[in-house]
């Protein structure tokens, strides 16, 4: 049995449907009864509601489980410690595979996400589990081109100038499917997952332009104003662990580049990464599909 946690996620969502096409028997854990029911829909069967940093839903979830697709809760205070139970509970539950989707660079640590899933590699790495180790670059999400094509713009809360490497989610989770199929092939390996191109926000905005025919700016935006509006709230004393983590994000990609090397993604896919390009057309099609729709009224 595969266990994949946060299988309502950027790559849940992806992931779940090809082990489910592929006819793996799957154990699905979220947060939310809302998430099972549309994991439920998409034909998984298993599928345990609850929160991790709970160790007695950890070793719920572990049970009878041989292999565990792990992916940590984002922007949560307790990121460290949960990662830490998952790999010790993984062990004694006798899971023979556990793959860690970590992130591009986790010795960045002043980067306070990436400095946690370093520790977490360290303590997977010394646990005596079988392991892989995936570490992908920053996420193309559709969420992010939005604006992009409302309002033409696209708006980044770092310096315009900075480079920076990304990766489609779809090949991210195309890699994650063949390695918890042929968990021996990747046993003890830990690959870096970068699509090709390093991009400034006036490479990308110029890419987008591109894609849409229209011209799009690049736009630097105040980092607590977006800040806030990611995170939902009207003052950062609200939320002041995640905004201490969107901080350092902000500061650190104003101050240095983030790029990585496409090879060891060409590689594991058989085939070039999807870029960004591909990417954007790809989301802008749905885009324009979704614009297109009829509009129904009560």
């Amino acid at each position: 049995m595969i266990l994949v946690t946060a299988a309502h996620g950027n790559q849940g969502k992806r992931l779940v449907p090809r082990l489910v096409a592929a006819g793996a028997q799957l154990r699905a854990c979220v947060r939310s009864e809302t998430s099972a029911r549309a994991l439920r829909a998409a034909g998984v069967t298993d599928v345990l509601v609850g929160d991790l940093a709970d160790p007695a839903v950890l070793a719920r979830a572990m049970r009878g489980v041989e292999t565990v697709y792990y992916v940590g809760p984002a922007l949560h205070p307790d990121e460290r410690a949960t990662g830490f139970a998952a790999v010790d509970i993984a062990k004694r539950a006798g899971v023979t595979h556990f793959v860690f989707s970590s992130v591009l660079h986790a010795i960045t640590t002043d980067l306070i996400q990436h400095e946690i899933k370093r520790d977490i590699e360290e303590h997977l790495v010394s646990s005596g589990l079988e392991f892989t180790i995936l570490q992908p670059a920053n996420y193309m999400l559709r969420h992010r081109l939005l604006p992009a094509f409302q309002d033409a713009v696209f708006r980044l809360s770092w310096s315009l100038d900075r480079r920076q490497s990304m990766v489609d989610v779809d090949d991210v989770t195309e890699v994650a499917a063949a390695v918890l199929a042929g968990p021996r092939r990747h046993a003890g390996a830990t690959y870096e997952l970068v699509a090709p191109g390093r991009f400034t926000a006036y490479d990308l905005a110029r890419v987008i332009s591109e894609v849409t025919g229209s011209e799009v700016a690049a736009e630097e935006i105040d980092a607590m104003d977006f800040l806030k509006a990611s995170l939902g709230v009207q003052s950062l004393d609200e939320v002041p662990y995640q905004a201490e983590v969107l901080c350092a994000i902000s500061a650190r990609y104003s101050s240095h580049d983030f790029i990585g090397n496409p090879n060891v993604l060409a590689w594991l896919l058989g085939r070039r990464p999807t870029t960004f390009e591909q990417f954007v057309r790809r989301e802008f099609r749905v885009f324009q599909e979704q614009m297109e729709k009829p509009c129904l009224g009560p």
